[in-house]
């Protein structure tokens, strides 16, 4: 049987759903809505009520109980009595830390007998960084985080944890709620450079296509995934509704939806550098250590031919090459040069007259070699590049590959760089490029590459010539691979030098020369190896117009960016509004007091994440198809305390964890069960299902295992794999790297792990404001028999033999005291001692981990 609610929320979904399959509304119709929406309650700014009075005066232990007990009063009920400590210690700990407390903890508070113990629990729970960690993950289901695409390819996103460490840091240093909701739209103007992944933290379309009405589609899909969250997340509005039609139950116009995608139009998915604080300092190190390390490379051009290296040592060399009738073409100095380098080659030689300049490949690592850009380069204070067809220089070749438009013989002398500006020979292993210069010009060096970009390492000559002339067929040679060292794959460029066969002086400064480099190019690496972070990249911003029906294929008027309409204080900016300012306006018109939803929207989701259900019981819904508040003076009242509070959200918790309200005992009283079968009206606490995530926090909490390191990249519950489309396939093995807190978890996008998945967890295809409390088979199957809880219970089993010893009933009463926080009963312990005799300690431990006391908040 369903109750009347269920079935009025099953209905109201249909409504919704049959609404936003009308095209779209007339004029009038979108009058007719704005006139009865005028005086819907959550489109009015709340007004900050009267505080009621009660008949129970002694009761209400802050101005929260006064509304509450109002209303029980009025219907003729009574709140229930407070719980009992050794519960409210638990009940507190998981709803504030999402974890067990210590047998420790329950002793210190059970005898703790000063009158403001209680409130001394509250505030070390609220200062505990756990805290941060707990409800950054309510949070995070709201604005459907997840680290990984979505979609078919399903990709992961490596660098989007950040977003998740700023939000547990913000709740842990009380940021105020304001400030949170301004640097999640334009943090990156605001020194929080990873909040804006909230704007690009839903699902995402990688693969795109050549025809040009799916890649529009695609564009307006990921819009409207930001204006959709943006709007439920901090507004509790359904905007998407009005993407193909003004919006049938509330006064948001399809010209309103189209505004709001303005001001996300120069948002687009990806990745930017994140600014840390000590980014300014490390760029400004980096700058001062590039012309250093630029200085160093060059003393280093004094080793990359035998001519520069007998100018520069010529009394050490002279000896050496006596015997010789060594030519700058010709090594016979037993010194050998780097090798060659698909990125960049330098070829070095006493300065020579030339009109042509040819380059003979004579061997390759494979295939028809291949040449991006042939540089020669003039020997003068000012050298240039003189090979270039726009001044003049013709390109000729023993025969040019007829298989594709990238490797052109122009492409060889055309200042272009890349694979797909190159020149590749029709010869195997071999052939010649040839450069005839306007002019006769003195010379000193050629640098030429395989692929500048170093996408391709094929192709590469390792063995070769470089010859001048001045005249027809007098050619002279002047560099070689002779004087080269073998092609290793793999090599750094320029890099791989050698003092192998240099004499003494000249060996000591290679070396001393080297030493620095690495030194320097360690340092750079240092500092400019900067944390990147999946938080949007910010351009200009494309024009926006309204789409008939939705199609981006039908554009009508252009539409500047703005606000919705008919909410709080109206904002339009210019058409040509850049990127920031317009997040900025968005952000500034959602946190002004004027606004009607803001507060309202965050006070219900805490008290829903407090007691189970939110006065209002559809969190991100507060149009007309949302359900009414239960209590809609004290959500007022809430929201109006928020603001007045600074928009501090430890304030609220404490008003709520403070209250008579919060500490009553969940036992059922049959004569209000017949008046408030639901308990909207709060006459008891009601008892809550613990969710995944502080269910396996516990399991690894009590077993002993859980690492409480904070922040950084999560841990995986999947087998990894780079396949182009990701599979997911759950871990059947645990170690020591997986037993962190599950917000921690690298939490993909339509994918559940096979033991808490089951849990009702969010696969982050949408928004999760509300999870289900489902209870299933599959749930109980995984409690008992996944390698996980296989795993843990054997910890818990070895736990229990450190801290207890042998004996089974030592070891029962302290399994109760860290399972529960309690102290055990005597038949508790007849019965658990039974089964650890028969079954074994670890079988006793999977059924406590199964219980409903281990499961459930009461």
């Amino acid at each position: 049987m369903y109750s009347a609610r269920q079935l009025e929320t099953a209905f109201l979904i249909t409504v919704i759903v049959a609404g936003c399959l009308v095209v779209r509304s007339s004029g009038a119709e979108l009058e007719s809505v704005r006139g009865a929406t005028n005086e819907h309650w959550a489109f009015k700014a709340p007004v900050r009520p009267q505080v009621p009075s009660v008949k129970k005066t002694d009761w209400p232990r802050n101005k929260i109980d006064n509304f509450i007990l109002a209303k029980l009063e009025q219907n003729k009920l009574v709140p229930s009595p407070e719980a009992d400590r050794v519960t409210l210690i638990r009940r507190l700990s998981f709803d504030v830390l999402g974890l067990p407390p210590s047998p420790e903890d329950v002793d210190q508070f059970v005898q703790d007998k000063s009158s403001d113990a209680y409130e001394k629990l509250v505030e070390r729970l609220l200062a505990s960084p756990r805290y941060g960690e707990r409800w950054a993950r309510h949070w995070l289901d709201v604005v459907r985080f997840a680290e990984s695409d979505g979609f078919e390819t399903n990709l992961q996103r490596p660098n989007a944890w950040p977003y998740r460490d700023y939000v547990i840091r913000a709740f842990n240093e009380d940021k105020p709620y304001d400030q949170f909701v301004l640097e999640q739209l334009a943090g990156d103007t605001l020194g929080s450079d990873e909040a804006t992944a909230f704007i690009v933290g839903g699902p995402w379309d990688r693969v795109k296509s050549p025809d040009i009405q799916l890649t529009l589609q695609q564009r307006n899909d990921e819009l409207h995934d930001m204006v959709s969250t943006t709007g439920s997340a901090f507004l509790g509005l359904t905007v998407g509704c009005a993407r193909c039609h003004d919006h049938k139950f509330d006064p948001i116009s399809q010209t309103d939806y189209y505004a709001m995608q303005a001001i996300f139009a120069g948002v687009q998915h990806g990745e930017r550098v994140l600014h840390t604080p000590d980014y300014e300092q490390r760029v400004k190190a980096a700058d001062e250590l590039r012309p250093v390390l630029a200085e160093l490379s060059k003393k280093l051009e004094r080793f990359e031919s035998l001519a520069q290296i007998q100018a520069s040592w010529p009394s050490e060399t002279s000896a050496v090459a006596s015997d010789s009738q060594s030519s700058p073409a010709t090594n016979r100095f037993p010194y050998l040069r780097s090798p060659v380098h698909p990125r960049k080659n330098v070829d070095r030689f006493a300065p020579v007259e030339a009109k042509s300049v040819r380059f003979t490949i004579l061997e390759t690592t494979d295939s028809e070699p291949c040449i991006d850009e042939l540089e020669i380069v003039s020997a003068e204070e000012k050298p240039r590049n003189v090979a270039l067809a726009g001044k003049g220089a013709k390109a000729s070749a023993s025969g040019t590959y007829a298989g594709s438009d990238l490797h052109k013989l122009e492409h060889i002398n055309d200042g272009k760089y890349g694979n797909g500006r190159s020149w590749i020979s029709s010869e195997q292993g071999k052939g010649w490029v040839q450069i005839e210069l306007p002019d006769h010009v003195v010379i000193d060096k050629i640098i030429w590459a395989r692929d500048r970009e170093e996408k391709f390492t094929d192709r590469l000559a390792t063995k070769y010539k470089i010859e001048v002339a001045t005249q027809t067929d007098q050619w002279k040679l002047v560099a070689s691979s002779d004087d080269r060292r073998p092609y290793k794959a793999g090599a750094k460029a320029q890099s791989d030098y050698s003092a192998d066969g240099l004499p003494a002086g000249a060996a000591e400064e290679l070396q001393s020369l080297l030493d620095q480099i690495k030194l320097i190019e360690k340092q750079l690496k240092q500092s400019t190896d900067f944390q990147q972070v999946y938080a949007g990249k910010f351009v200009k911003p494309e024009r926006t117009y309204r789409l008939f029906r939705g199609d981006p294929m039908q554009k009508r008027e252009a539409v500047k960016p703005a606000a919705l309409s008919e909410f709080g204080k109206r904002i339009e900016l210019p058409e040509d509004a850049p990127d920031t300012e317009r997040r900025l306006a968005l952000a500034r018109w959602i946190i002004n007091p004027q606004n009607p939803l803001t507060a309202r929207v965050m006070v219900n989701r805490l008290w829903q994440h407090h007691f189970g259900e939110g006065l209002v019981g559809t969190p991100s819904d507060f149009g007309r198809n949302g359900i009414k508040p239960s209590n809609p003076e004290l959500l007022d009242w809430l929201a109006t305390e928020f603001m007045a509070r600074g928009w501090s959200l430890k304030a609220m918790h404490r008003l709520i964890l403070l209250s008579s309200t919060y500490r009553q005992s969940t036992k059922p009283n049959p004569h209000a069960l017949t008046i408030d079968a639901s308990n909207r009206m709060l006459w008891r606490f009601p008892p809550l299902r613990l969710e995944a995530e502080p269910i396996r926090d516990a399991i690894l909490s009590v077993s002993g295992k859980l690492d409480l390191k904070m922040g950084g990249p999560g841990f995986d519950l999947f087998e990894p794999n780079d396949n182009y489309v990701k599979v997911y396939n759950s871990k059947k093995e645990f170690g020591p790297a997986d037993w962190r807190r599950m917000v921690y978890q690298s939490k993909p996008r339509m994918q559940l792990d096979d033991t808490f998945g089951a849990f009702d967890c969010p696969d982050a295809g949408q928004i999760a404001p509300k999870r289900n409390a489902s209870t299933t088979p599959l749930q109980a199957l995984n409690l008992l028999n996944s390698s996980f809880m296989l795993q843990q219970s054997g910890f818990f089993a070895e736990r229990l033999k450190q801290e207890a010893g042998n004996d089974p009933k030592a070891q029962a009463r302290r399994a109760f005291w860290l399972a529960f926080g309690r102290e055990s009963t005597k038949s508790e312990v007849a019965a658990s001692v039974k089964l650890i005799k028969e079954s074994g300690l670890s079988i006793f431990c999977r059924a406590l981990f199964s219980a409903n006391e281990f499961l459930y908040v009461f």
